[in-house]
């Protein structure tokens, strides 16, 4: 498979557009364009164009709207949009300590309780989570390690793609 068939998310996700029928395959073609032409994302048009533009597609197709957030054309025109937000400086990508504190919020009922159970000190995490510290590789490693996560190296996504 080409590159050219792949998207890929800031998130590192691939989608393979070689699974969209014709029609998507169009559609997607047309809010690339829209979003080229309209990369000034505090316009807000791309923001308006592409919600609409997908349920329009969609809903004649008999998609509830949560099936059509999950399809690839919605996830490939919403990471379009925070694309744009990046590229302005409006956003930022999401590193390490942004999915540490989505892990400590969804498994654990306090950071102190995810202390515990990782041998990380409560001051260490805090400093980390503030982004004034990083914890070293295999501190890290060691410490997801005991509560059955370990890291993975992906590719950087380039926010201008």
């Amino acid at each position: 498979m080409s590159k050219t068939n792949v998207y890929v998310d800031l998130d590192g996700n691939r989608i393979d557009v070689t699974r969209l029928d014709g029609e998507e395959q169009a559609l997607l073609g047309e809010i690339r364009e829209f979003a080229k032409d309209h990369a000034d994302w505090l316009s807000a048009e791309y923001h308006n164009y592409w919600p609409a533009k997908v349920l329009a597609f969609y809903e004649p197709r008999g998609l509830t709207r949560r099936q059509m957030i999950q399809t690839d054309v919605y996830q490939i025109a919403q990471d379009i949009e925070s694309r744009m937000h990046v590229a302005s400086g409006y956003a930022r990508l999401s590193d390490y300590r942004d999915e540490l504190e989505t892990l400590i919020q969804s498994k654990f009922r306090t950071r102190r309780e995810f202390c515990q159970a990782t041998g990380l000190s409560e001051d260490m995490l805090s400093h980390v989570l503030a982004k004034r510290k990083h914890l070293a590789v295999d501190t890290l490693a060691e410490a997801l390690g005991r509560i059955g996560y370990a890291l993975h190296i992906t590719p950087v996504p380039d926010p201008a793609r």
